[in-house]
Parts: C-alpha cells; sequence; structure tokens
C-alpha cells in the first residue's frame, strides 16, 4: 500500500513537472523569438501575459517535484546534531504544518479559479481567461500534499535520508 501510494506521489509530481519544463520552454522560445521580432519592430502581441501565464506555470507545478527530490534549501545541519527520534519528531511536525499551509493554499487557489471562472475574468490583451492557470496552481499545491505525506510514510518506515 505504502509503495503503491510513494509510486503515485512520484507519477504526479513527474507529470506536472513535464507540463512546467514545457511552459519554461514555451517562456523562453516566446522571449527569444520576441526580441528578435521586436528588432524588426513586429513585437509579439501579448507576448507579456503570455510570459507571465507561463512563468507561473512553470513554477508552481515544479514545487511537487522539487520537494521530492528535496531541490530547496533545508536547515539539516542544525536538526541532524538531534537524537533521531526528536529529529523524525520535528520532520513530522513540519511535513504537517507544511501540508496544512499547502492545503489551504490549494483550496483557496481553486475557489478563487472558479470565481475567476464565473466572472469572466480574462487578460486584458489576449482575452486568456485566468482561471485554468489559477486551478493548476492549486492542483500542484495538493500534489505538494501528497509530497509531504510521503514523506511522513517515509519517515514512519525509517526510510527518510
Amino acid at each position: 500500500m505504502r509503495k503503491g501510494f510513494l509510486s503515485f506521489t512520484y507519477w504526479v509530481s513527474r507529470i506536472l513537472s513535464v507540463i512546467a519544463g514545457s511552459a519554461l520552454v514555451f517562456l523562453i522560445g516566446l522571449t527569444v523569438l520576441d526580441v528578435v521580432l521586436r528588432a524588426f519592430r513586429r513585437p509579439i502581441l501579448g507576448a507579456y501575459e503570455l510570459v507571465a501565464f507561463s512563468g507561473a506555470i512553470a513554477i508552481g507545478l515544479a514545487l511537487p517535484i522539487t520537494s521530492w527530490m528535496r531541490g530547496h534549501i533545508s536547515v539539516d545541519f542544525f536538526i541532524g546534531r538531534f537524537p533521531r527520534r526528536a529529529r523524525n519528531t520535528f520532520l513530522v511536525a513540519t511535513r504537517i504544518a507544511g501540508c496544512s499551509l499547502f492545503v489551504c493554499a490549494g483550496a483557496n487557489l481553486i475557489k478563487f479559479s472558479l470565481d475567476l471562472r464565473r466572472h469572466g475574468e480574462v487578460s486584458p490583451t489576449l482575452q486568456f481567461p485566468f482561471y485554468p492557470v489559477v486551478f493548476a496552481l492549486g492542483i500542484a499545491c495538493f500534489a505538494v500534499c501528497l509530497v509531504l505525506a510521503s514523506d511522513i510514510a517515509k519517515i514512519a518506515a525509517n526510510e527518510y535520508e
């Protein structure tokens, strides 16, 4: 059961990271193309909006895999000196706190995306709706919760490095 949960969490994180990577490639390509076309006085209409949307997707959807791989800054040098039980208690407490934060953020982002959809909020130049991006960020927050729950499962099984 635990292995299946860990595999599912990793799979979700990987899918979101592929989407994030694709958004980043699009962002870079669009920026380069816009700069080149500006030299010929033919800028891409709405490039700023597309870069902003792509940046939000790239950053937000990369959070779960970054947390899975522990690619963020941590302060292990401090808690590494604690006895194993105290260290595990601290790690579980921080994972629970983080999960609480991301559940609240995810729920509010999804609620906000539904409000944006209901009111028909769109970007000024391209008239692109905001709600799909905000909804995707809410889903990414819930994926981070899965990763944090996976960390707790690894800690409980003494498999957390």
